[in-house]
């Protein structure tokens, strides 16, 4: 399959993940998703530097959101010890936040360009990696084939295609082999995964495990949370952690249903996308519940039905302030969320079954018994009801969970390993840079 004629296909379409779309739809996607961009950064999205190229050897380093870059962190990290430049390229404000708090100058944060040409070409000619790492399931077209024309290696890792997203390229698989056959590596996230990245034309395929594994568990400030902990005292708590719209009108029905059952429950409700407090607490009052916003630093009183967790950053602080956490995304939603995190803090996992974003990781915990899947609100409101009974049940899911993260970690030197090849030869340059 032709360069020239994949060009050809997607001066019309632009493939982004599993959804197909005229390039225009890219650009008004972008311009619409409001609180998602830094308008005093815009230019970058347009491949206009907002940084100067520092000189030696530079990786380009994309991850999409929160979660990606905290996936990569590790990865990045490494190659920062070998002396190797890296810029790194994000979607949202709030990654872009996360890269300064956790790298500040120490990296080189970008907003990604637009998957259009111009925008791509101005970004690569002015940055010129040497090496492109693409994070998860981060598919531009355009960005593929301008990498390829320079010769420009690159290696997917973390690599994942949801059921729709490989649905969706098996339908253009003379497309997918067109674009895949510019990667150098794929670096997959599990056995399917990496079947399908190589039913799709990408050669080699490697499986590392979830590098999400090889993260260390979200942080708490320890004052903040012995202040919440002594707020709380010996209530009964759960959470309902990454929720999407409709799945924390689901919490409220549970909390109303056990609160006779369970006096003084605590119900600790993070949405994914904390803008959308303020009709969040707005619904909650309307059901007589009494809210207190994390965002406001509201006390919890002792007749607090929920904690509103409306804040960037705090996962560790909630998740360390209940034994059961139910994962969202996967009731109302599609795809679910990351189960790893509150597994890693010993909670009991309970989650929707839509989780095929995360398959891998949710097979193993439930097999090692870490984790269940609930159908629908009842079935939910029935599993909190249990843990909350049975402490004995409720830790052992605690410990099972805690174990199987352990057992899933490797993944990092995976990673690293495959990455060898194209890394060698840079720290060489870099070495030989400083001898000069």
């Amino acid at each position: 399959m032709s360069e020239r004629w994949a060009r050809a296909v997607l001066s019309t379409y632009s493939l982004a993940g599993s959804l197909a779309y005229p390039v225009i739809g890219t650009y008004v996607a972008w311009r619409s998703s409001k609180g998602k961009e830094d308008p005093v950064r815009r230019r970058e999205r347009y491949g206009r530097a907002g940084r100067p190229r520092p000189e030696g050897p530079l990786i380009w380093l994309h991850a999409a959101s929160v979660g990606e870059t905290l996936a990569v962190a590790p990865l990045i990290e490494t190659i920062l010890g070998y002396g190797i430049n890296v810029v790194l390229t994000t979607g949202t404000v709030t990654s872009a936040a996360l890269a300064n708090e956790r790298f500040g100058e120490r990296v080189i944060h970008q907003y990604v360009p637009l998957d259009l040409k111009p925008a791509i070409s101005r970004f690569l000619d002015y940055w010129k990696p040497d090496l492109a790492i693409i994070a998860e399931s981060e598919i531009w077209p355009m960005t593929i084939l301008e990498l390829g024309k320079r010769r420009v290696p690159q290696v997917l890792v973390n690599g994942r295609l949801s059921d729709r997203s490989f649905a969706s390229w098996k339908k253009r698989s003379y497309l997918a082999e067109a674009l895949f056959e510019n990667l150098a590596h794929v670096v997959a996230q599990s056995d399917l995964d990496g079947k399908r990245f190589a039913a799709l034309g990408a050669r080699p395929v490697t499986v590392s495990g979830n590098l999400k594994v090889d993260t260390p568990p979200p942080p708490a400030d320890e004052r903040e949370l012995q202040a919440l902990k002594r707020q709380i005292g010996n209530r009964p708590t759960w959470a309902a952690i990454s929720t999407h719209d409709g799945e924390e009108s689901v919490a409220a029905e549970v909390h109303m249903r056990l609160r006779a059952r369970h006096p003084g429950l605590l119900t600790i409700i993070v949405p994914r996308h904390p803008d959308r407090a303020d009709e969040l607490v707005e619904e909650f009052s309307a059901l007589g519940l009494k809210v207190s916003r994390r965002s406001a630093r509201e006390a919890i009183a002792a007749d607090t039905d929920i904690l509103l967790g409306d804040t960037i950053g705090e996962m560790g602080l909630y998740l360390r302030l209940t034994e059961i956490a139910f994962v969202g995304r996967s009731l109302t939603g599609e795809g679910g969320q990351n189960p790893l995190e509150p597994a890693m803090l010993d909670t009991a996992v309970l989650s929707g079954k839509n989780v095929q974003n995360f398959r891998d990781s949710y097979q193993r915990l439930i097999q090692r018994g870490g984790a269940k899947l609930v159908r629908d609100r009842d079935m939910l409101a029935g599993a909190v009801n249990y843990l909350l009974l049975n402490d004995n049940v409720r830790h052992k899911m605690m410990l099972a969970g805690n174990a199987t993260v352990g057992e899933m970690r490797g993944a990092l030197a995976r990673t690293l390993k495959a990455l060898d090849p194209f890394i060698q030869p840079l720290i060489v340059k870099s070495r030989l840079k400083g001898t000069r």
